[in-house]
């Protein structure tokens, strides 16, 4: 029962052990999620993060049938359908074009389907799949922080190394590969990455709600500012916030954490496109010390 005392109530929150795993592992996959995210918004490659979201829900299913832990069939499923995308032909995966809608439409059907099947072979999995859909705050356990941790931490070294190159190839890809840059591998590197975000942010939102931590912070960050560094830093504080925000109201509340988390993230996006909008109509376009943000998503 929450007292209103700030103080009081961390207090209280900070002193069940599940709830300092669910605020280390909702600070891990929020670094990596806001990060990841605002260049695969940059990169208008939304829906290929949706489905890698949707297939990380058989995979978790799966997992939990065969007697395994869910977090591994979360990363088992997205990063082998990262991989599978990566080999697709960039026009099919970006920029919704129609192919795009049947190859990857496609999969998510299969996904869904295939993960029902696994719910209806595991006898009393009720519960489990709301947990699974929409996310728990109770099941996150000391394995699964560090699970994502030892996937957050290279995955944040490769998008650094991987940064220059990458921006590049996302900006102006043909002049890119005209300067040498490897953009079809660099592309498959970054899908990669963003397979094992999907994974771990599922393990805290549930698989239907990735993209309140993959796409409305970083879309929040596109409406304030183009700068990549403030741009990406933005998305990470802004995903951080609404964590933990939701993970604060979740407890004190019977409702789902991802239900807390998508609602502070839609208010964080609203917010920014409407002091963008005021901005605007203020003919001021400088923001954040640079020009008015173009929003790919």
């Amino acid at each position: 029962m929450a007292t209103w005392n700030l103080v009081e109530d961390l207090r209280q929150l900070l002193s069940y052990p599940f709830m300092v795993n669910a605020l280390r592992a909702g600070t891990i996959v929020a670094v990596v999620a806001g990060a990841i995210g605002w260049m695969m918004a940059l990169r208008r490659e939304s829906f290929a993060g949706h489905t890698l979201a949707m297939v990380g829900f058989p995979g978790a299913a799966a997992a939990t049938w065969l007697g395994i832990a869910a977090g591994y069939g979360y990363f088992a499923a997205c990063v082998g359908t990262a991989l599978v995308i990566a080999a697709l032909p960039p026009a099919t995966r970006s920029r919704g074009s129609g192919e795009q809608s049947a190859v990857i439409g496609t999969v998510q059907a299969f996904a869904l389907a295939a993960g029902m099947l696994f719910v209806s072979l595991y006898k009393g999995f009720l519960s489990g799949l709301t947990n699974l859909l929409f996310g728990t705050i109770a099941g996150i356990t000391s394995q699964q922080v560090t699970v994502l941790l030892i996937a957050a931490a290279p995955c944040l070294l490769v998008l650094t190394l991987l940064g220059r190159p990458l921006l590049w190839a996302s900006i102006d890809p043909e002049t890119a590969a005209a300067q040498g840059v490897p953009v079809r591998p660099i592309g498959a590197a970054f899908m990669l990455l963003l397979g094992v975000a999907a994974a771990g942010t599922s393990q805290v939102t549930g698989s239907l709600l990735v993209f309140a931590l993959l796409v409305a912070p970083a879309a929040a960050a596109h409406r304030l500012t183009s700068h990549p560094g403030r741009g990406v830093a933005m998305s990470v504080a802004i995903a951080v916030l609404v964590t933990w925000l939701g993970m604060g109201f979740a407890y004190f509340s019977p409702y789902p954490i991802g239900f807390w988390v998508s609602t502070f993230a839609f208010a964080c996006y609203l917010a920014s496109a409407g002091l963008r909008a005021w901005l605007d109509r203020r003919g001021q376009i400088h923001l954040f010390g640079t020009r008015r943000a173009e929003v790919p998503v």
